[in-house]
């Protein structure tokens, strides 16, 4: 695959506007079994709360799968993604009723050579940044 989104018609500043993922104790449960990370603070109630936690958390590797995923998205192709990186400044808590929902919303910070922008990640969960620092190299067509 090629990028779609072409390096000329994005400027430092360009929004990538914002998609709301939702997160249920169902996607925790793939998830754990797709990665090894078989910890019950992602699936089970009263483990998580017996470990300080409000309820049960997302795992932090899927919710920064879910802005490379967004990142992707917004270029078209996977591949596309040369580098992406994040800190964790706050879990997702995932409710049994109704689970979650993670927005994330990005800008173009920098154009580089070769094609390839920087662009910064938002991602918040009921109001609250869950990703700091969140960047992607991304090489445009």
């Amino acid at each position: 695959m090629t990028a779609t989104v072409k390096y000329d018609d994005v400027e430092v500043g360009t929004e990538i506007p914002a998609r709301t993922f939702a997160v249920d104790r169902a996607n925790l449960v793939m998830y754990a079994g797709a990665s090894g990370d078989f910890n019950p603070i992602h699936w089970r109630e009263s483990t998580a709360r017996s470990v300080g936690l409000p309820d049960v958390i997302a795992h932090g590797m899927y919710t920064m799968a879910q802005g490379g995923r967004f990142v992707s998205d917004w270029a078209g192709d996977p591949g596309a993604v040369l580098d992406y990186g994040v800190r964790f400044s706050s879990p997702v808590v995932v409710p049994d009723e109704g689970g979650a929902t993670l927005e994330i919303s990005g800008k173009v910070e920098r154009k580089l050579d070769d094609n390839t922008v920087v662009v910064a990640l938002t991602a918040r969960s009921e109001g609250q940044k869950v990703l700091t620092r969140a960047k992607a190299t991304v090489r445009l067509a």
